[in-house]
């Protein structure tokens, strides 16, 4: 019987995972450790591999999963930039990922996260809780039917994002290295710097590489309209933290919603309670009140569950009885 390894592996996962187990008869195998050169003994005996990282796995595990005869590995997130993919390649070891789970989720955090801000939710829940019920214009809002959104990256989350904000009356611009045509209800612009330069909210839905790492950035910051608010449903590589941070606590950013950090993966999906967190940008972004961050769950719905195990499933799968992959990477 084929045997496939599930790494990373949470509670809610298992369930589904055996499910499908059972109707494609194979034996899926349960660790709660994640991926890495250290933890590769755990695939003795395995024709395939499926997990979910969020950080980079090392150089050396890929001439070992070679030298073990795997040939494939299954990521089940879109992202994938914890790998890399020209080494995996040169190993022999097809990665794959669930390009699209339920971007509906997403995309709804992403609204859900801006409207929150917009509406100054944040500061007024801490004006409760200090018994101050007064109004006054700090906790104002201006209705999104006024406002300028930029979506900076329209593939199926952007897409999704931008037609919620369009329904709200917003005007919606956008930027992507590969237009869509199909999307009437937006203005592409032709550089990040065009889009952000008069938006009000700005929701990042980009993938991370190697050109774009920390594109926001103090200079790109400097750009935005002032007291505009900024969502990270995306990757945290893409921001350069300590500069959002600054944008934030100088007023040129009224606030930040972020689901994923740079370095989160000693963190995410980790309880860290009554610990002690070493990463000071980490700390100042949790303490900020006017930041909103959440552990990389802007994805985190039954449905993109589903999918996302059966998606790593199938392409593990697939791999090893067909040698190949719709969902391959390289």
């Amino acid at each position: 019987m084929t045997k496939i390894k599930f790494f990373g592996t949470r509670d809610y996962e298992k369930d589904v995972a055996l499910n499908w187990a059972k109707e494609n008869n194979v034996e899926v195998s349960f660790s709660d450790d994640f991926l890495s050169y250290d933890t590769l003994d755990q695939l003795e005996g395995f024709d395939g591999v499926t997990t979910m990282q969020f950080g980079k796995l090392e150089k050396e595990a890929y001439p070992k999963l070679e030298e073990m005869g795997i040939k494939q590995i299954a990521q089940r997130t879109a992202g994938f930039d914890m790998y890399d993919l020209d080494l995996a390649k040169k190993h022999g070891i097809i990665v794959s990922n669930v390009p699209s789970y339920s971007p509906e989720t997403i995309a709804e955090y992403a609204v859900a996260a801006a409207l929150n801000l917009v509406r100054k939710f944040p500061q007024i829940e801490k004006r409760v809780q200090d018994y101050n019920f007064t109004w006054e214009s700090s906790i104002m809002a201006k209705p999104v039917k006024n406002m300028t959104v930029a979506i900076l990256g329209t593939g199926r989350i952007g897409a999704f994002a931008g037609k919620i904000f369009a329904g709200f009356g917003a005007k919606v611009v956008g930027y992507d290295l590969y237009p869509n045509d199909s999307l009437d209800f937006l203005e592409y612009k032709d550089t990040i710097e065009e889009a952000i330069k008069y938006a009000d909210i700005v929701s990042l839905h980009m993938p991370a590489s190697k050109e774009n790492h920390h594109i926001f950035d103090k200079e790109m910051f400097a750009k935005f309209k002032d007291g505009a608010v900024l969502v990270n449903a995306a990757r945290g590589a893409v921001i350069d933290t300590e500069a959002l941070i600054d944008a934030v606590n100088s007023g040129k950013l009224s606030g930040a919603a972020v689901d994923t950090y740079e370095f989160e993966m000693p963190y995410f999906t980790f309880d860290w309670t009554g610990k002690a967190l070493e990463d000071e940008t980490f700390k100042k972004l949790i303490e900020n009140e006017k930041i909103q961050l959440t552990p990389h769950i802007a994805f985190f719905s039954d449905e993109a569950v589903r999918n996302l195990v059966e998606g790593g499933l199938n392409a593990a799968l697939n791999v090893i009885t067909k040698g190949d992959t719709p969902t391959r990477l390289n």
